[in-house]
């Protein structure tokens, strides 16, 4: 058994496993341009942070007014989105350190995404940590994403785990939400400083405030190690 008993850790898989959202905003911004939007922004983008890539592109329908179904721009963008990641996406040095010694320790692992199936499996696949997180749910298959717990829930449920004894890995204030509804315990590192703040975000367990830059893997092991011991 792992020296962190019971515990599972679920992660979210953009901004957080992996520094994928300047592929997502690249693949936005192509997207919108097909579709007569120019100029979309880095600042417009950030809005949708943690949010599932089916229910932006439903708030751009309506933002933007544009006439395509939510299943075209999606696949649009998908298609996009895939010749970027596969070109080109880093998992945060200090995140695959923590996977590999939560692996090493046999904890049970899951990724929970708002990405789609085929994104979070080029991506997993590209960074070799389909090696260690063979557990995946995008939020495709559960019927609400984020900030909805729904998909840390079907997590738990496939690892085999009671929500009390999930810790989840986020840097979004949805997905922060997401895990406090989900009786989850989180540990949280904003992607959009700014956000920081967010109520959301003062839910989580642990919050590193200075997202990737404050974490570390020895860091997060010794604040797992710690939550185990809790009643």
């Amino acid at each position: 058994m792992s020296t962190l008993g019971t515990l599972s850790v679920i992660f979210d898989l953009d901004g957080t496993l992996v520094d994928s959202e300047p592929n997502y905003y690249e693949a936005g911004r192509r997207t919108l341009a097909e579709y007569g939007v120019p100029d979309f922004s880095w600042a417009e983008h950030e809005r949708y942070v943690g949010i599932s890539t089916r229910e932006t592109i439903a708030d751009w329908r309506t933002r933007y007014t544009l006439s395509a179904s939510v299943e075209e721009l999606l696949a649009v963008k998908n298609r996009h989105y895939l010749e970027l990641a596969r070109t080109g996406t880093e998992a945060y040095p200090q995140m695959r350190a923590f996977v590999e010694l939560l692996a090493a320790d046999g904890v049970p692992m899951a990724v929970a995404s708002g990405s789609s199936p085929e994104a979070i499996a080029a991506i997993l696949a590209g960074t070799g940590l389909d090696a260690y997180l063979r557990t995946v749910v995008p939020s495709d298959e559960v019927a609400h994403g984020k900030p909805a717990p729904d998909v840390f829930l079907e997590a738990a449920r496939r690892l085999g785990a009671e929500p009390a004894d999930c810790v989840v890995v986020e840097d979004a204030a949805p997905g922060a939400a997401a895990a406090h509804a989900a009786g989850m315990r989180c540990i949280a590192l904003p992607y959009v400083a700014g956000q920081a703040d967010a109520p959301e975000f003062a839910t989580a367990g642990l919050l590193l405030r200075g997202g990737q830059r404050e974490f570390t893997a020895r860091g997060a092991l010794a604040w797992l190690a710690e939550t185990a011991r809790r009643p």
